[in-house]
């Protein structure tokens, strides 16, 4: 019966395994980001409000840069609109609706940006 359950909990314990690593990238398959000038990305700027609560926030799709720059890029919009907002993967969102003034700002520092949906 001991055996039984040492057994069923190493069975159990197998998925609670953890790899540590102390060189290198945390996920080695990851591959880089090419941070491409601002005069060869077009980025879209829409409004929206699924899945926050009706909440709105205008979302800037299709950046092409490094996690570090998209988020500085992210925190000169949010001072430059006065409002927070959150940089993820390849999106910007900013809270409330500021996608004119977003649109400007992006197109004044050298973006493709165009507003996309109502």
């Amino acid at each position: 019966m001991a055996k039984g359950k040492s057994s069923a909990k190493g069975s159990a314990g197998a998925g609670d395994r953890h790899v540590y690593r102390e060189f290198g990238p945390a996920d080695p398959m990851a591959r880089a980001v090419p941070d491409r000038p601002p005069n060869q990305q077009t980025v879209r700027v829409q409004v929206s409000r699924k899945g926050r609560g009706g909440k709105t926030v205008t979302v800037i799709t299709g950046f092409q840069h490094s996690p570090a720059t998209l988020t500085a890029l992210a925190k000169q919009l949010k001072a430059q609109c006065g409002t927070g907002g959150t940089a993820r993967e390849d999106t910007i969102e900013i809270q409330g609706d500021h996608a004119q003034k977003l649109v400007e700002l992006l197109v004044a520092k050298g973006y493709q940006a165009k507003r996309s949906g109502g």
